[in-house]
């Protein structure tokens, strides 16, 4: 099994890997992670025996705990949506939306089904990456289409995806890390589904900075006039005053 070459880079690598976690989610599932470990070892032999035995497993412990938050956290939403109807309001999921989301499981049954006979998890894993890759596209496309349309960003919050263009550029470089300490790019195409997410996140975070600050700024919306009766009850209330000056005039000594 491969070991890290310079302490220095396995530590920048490590604290990159956190800091885009940090960046994506929050928190950790330490059970989670222990029992993912101790699971996957026929999964890390497939690895080894396609991309060679000298070559460091690519995915990190914040890969796993990433995923298991994302699930988790995704779930909830989906029960609050269930559970609270103001949260649903009008809208109402489209079909295509639908079709979408049969289409996804459906095909990922089948590859199960597929993968199950001969044991080939690795490839069912990189099937899923696909799959994940796919969706993020998914998910990012209708925001930048609507901003498009609409020619502005208001009601869109930036603050996310600012964190998310910062966790897809601490991900990239964890990997660049990891490649320059082992002097191997096998870790980009043996993970190539982190490397896509990270690109494809990094690639839509631009184009939702470019369309706030640059081609939709959000403008300053100007100060309303007060309201009709509150300009007259302030009339009202200095009549007294004027009808007290014209009833006694100023007299002028020369």
């Amino acid at each position: 099994m491969a070991s890290w070459n310079s302490i220095q880079l396995e530590i920048t690598y490590r604290v990159l890997g956190w800091m885009g976690f940090a960046c994506w989610s929050v928190g950790g599932y330490p059970q989670v992670i222990l029992n993912f470990r101790r699971k996957s070892s026929a999964v890390q032999r497939q690895y080894w025996e396609k991309y060679g035995y000298g070559q460091m497993i690519p995915v990190a412990v914040n890969d796993v705990a990433f995923s298991a938050h994302a699930v988790l956290l995704t779930a909830f939403v989906l029960f609050q949506i269930a559970i609270y109807e103001a949260s649903r309001g009008t809208q109402k999921v489209s079909k295509i939306a639908i079709g979408i989301v049969v289409a996804v499981w459906s095909g990922a049954a089948v590859c199960v089904f597929v993968a199950l006979p001969t044991h080939s998890w690795l490839w069912l894993i990189n099937i899923f990456n696909s799959i994940q890759v796919c969706m993020t596209v998914v998910k990012y496309t209708p925001q930048a289409f609507l901003n498009f349309v609409r020619k502005s960003t208001e009601g869109f919050s930036l603050g996310s995806y600012l964190l998310d263009f910062s966790g897809g550029v601490t991900n990239y470089a964890q990997m660049t890390v990891l490649a320059i300490d082992q002097d191997s790019w096998v870790n980009f195409y043996g993970n190539m589904g982190k490397v896509l997410l990270s690109l494809i996140s990094i690639f839509f975070d631009l184009v939702f900075m470019c369309q706030r600050f640059l081609l939709y700024p959000s403008k300053k919306a100007p100060i309303p006039p007060p309201p009709p009766q509150i300009i007259s009850k302030d009339k009202e209330s200095l009549e007294p005053l004027l009808q007290s000056s014209s009833d006694h005039p100023l007299k002028h000594t020369v």
